[in-house]
């Protein structure tokens, strides 16, 4: 039943026409509209101008006429040569002789007679008795005039004429439009469609797409708006990995903790006046697995890929010696010493300890990984104002390792840059533990370096701010 609802609900979709569709239709429109507004507007003109012409023409016979009349007039049925009498009649035109004093035949005006009569060439358009419209040339000859007359109506053989170029001078008109609106369309839809496809494999998940910026500038910045969400999509996917890659990173120490200590408890092997101080030890980093799974609950509700950070004024001395419990056992563990040097006086930060202890645990994973066995692994706080540079305190993680180069330390904080360099050379991590380091020493308001010799060890410097007195 919901089914039978839900598909009843749903619409169908609208089968949608292309731009070159509806270009052409546009075009055509537009074209065939011009055509016929231009053949309405033109038709006047056309006519008028046939009409000139048939005019022109019997006035052009009535001279020749004329001529021939003055010359062998003899008898009224002899009055033409036979071929002009022909001429004549194929253009039913039909001609009169009025010698002076005589009456005119019906539809040649008496005013028209007499200007003749008085030698003037007459010109005019007479409405006949019959509701007829007749053309009328006349012209003076010996003894009288000569007329020559034609009915309007064959003239529209002329006008015909004019029409049907006319009509297909706009004819041709249109096609060429429909033709060039095509063309114009293809040419138009060409980098649509390479942006559309480009679209769909987008959606599909692939990145590697550039899109040519071409056409119109509407149509290039959509291709340009594409090209900047693909390289948005890159990016972002690539925040995506990196959060993905500190996040393993980060709840990895904390699960070799309580997996090291669960297994030394189940082995039976540590003493009894240990478990109370294990116990501790693994409560802590459950603690931090749960800030760290809240954090991730926190960032999937917001969208984010980032860590919240909240400073509050503790005692640095706390975190640090949080800190050596876990490690003192691991790097007893690998061969390593550990050891822990302390301020001589309790040395307060505005700092989060949570993150304080994040960077910590980055810091001697690293330098964990790269310690030789019998070697040693210092965690130092300096408050003395030559190393600190101002109201700080700094503490120290030095290791016994391979060390790193003066280019190693130009991109020791770049996310993956030494992971890429030593990568099957010597032991490598995600690549994000000293990206993630730097990140967050700045974001609580200080600042992480580091120095280095190649063969001595290397010491990665993290500065705090004190808090204010």
């Amino acid at each position: 039943m919901s089914r039978t609802m839900l598909s009843d609900t749903q619409e169908p979709r609208r089968k949608r026409w292309g731009i070159v569709t509806q270009t052409m239709v546009l075009v055509s429109a537009i074209a065939t509209i011009a055509v016929l507004v231009a053949g309405v507007a033109s038709f006047p003109f056309v006519r008028a101008a046939a009409e000139g012409q048939a005019q022109g023409k019997l006035a052009s016979l009535a001279d020749v006429t004329a001529a021939y009349a003055d010359r062998r007039i003899q008898t009224r049925d002899q009055l033409l040569p036979r071929p002009l009498a022909r001429v004549l009649g194929r253009e039913e035109i039909s001609g009169y002789v009025i010698e002076r004093g005589a009456l005119p035949p019906s539809e040649i005006p008496e005013d028209l007679v007499a200007a003749a009569n008085d030698g003037d060439a007459v010109s005019a358009r007479v409405q006949t008795p019959n509701g007829s419209t007749v053309l009328i040339e006349g012209r003076p000859i010996a003894g009288g005039a000569l007329f020559l007359s034609q009915p309007l109506t064959a003239a529209s053989a002329v006008t015909g004429i004019f029409i049907v170029r006319i009509v297909g001078a706009l004819i041709l008109g249109l096609v060429i439009a429909v033709v060039i609106g095509y063309l114009v369309a293809r040419r138009l839809t060409r980098p649509l469609r390479a942006a559309q496809q480009a679209a769909h494999r987008m959606a599909s998940g692939s990145r590697d797409e550039e899109l040519r910026v071409q056409g119109p500038s509407e149509v290039a910045d959509i291709a340009e708006a594409l090209n900047a969400l693909n390289a948005a999509l890159v990016a972002s996917e690539g925040r995506q990995r990196d959060f993905l890659l500190s996040v393993s990173h980060e709840l990895r120490t904390p699960l070799t903790a309580v997996k090291g200590y669960g297994e030394a408890l189940a082995d039976d092997v540590l003493p009894a006046v240990e478990i109370p101080t294990v116990g501790e030890t693994i409560a802590s980093e459950a603690t931090r697995l749960n800030r760290l799974v809240n954090d991730l609950l926190d960032l999937a509700r917001m969208g984010a890929v980032d860590f919240n950070i909240t400073t509050t004024d503790i005692e640095l001395s706390e975190v640090i010696d949080e800190t050596a419990r876990v490690w003192t056992d691991r790097c007893s563990r690998e061969g390593v010493h550990f050891t822990s040097l302390g301020a001589q006086r309790p040395v307060v930060v505005r700092a989060d300890a949570m993150r304080v202890r994040q960077i910590l645990d980055n810091l001697l994973e690293n330098a964990l990984r790269l310690s030789p066995r019998d070697s040693s692994i210092t965690v130092s706080v300096h408050t003395d104002l030559e190393l600190t540079g101002g109201p700080f305190a700094v503490v120290e993680v030095r290791d016994s390792g391979p060390g790193l180069t003066a280019e190693d330390l130009n991109v020791a904080f770049q996310p993956g840059a030494l992971h890429e360099r030593y990568r099957g050379i010597r032991p490598v991590g995600t690549g994000l533990g000293l990206a993630l380091v730097s990140r967050l020493a700045t974001a609580m308001g200080g600042s992480a370096t580091v120095t280095s010799s190649p063969g001595e060890g290397t010491s990665f410097w993290v500065r705090l701010p004190l808090a204010a007195t």
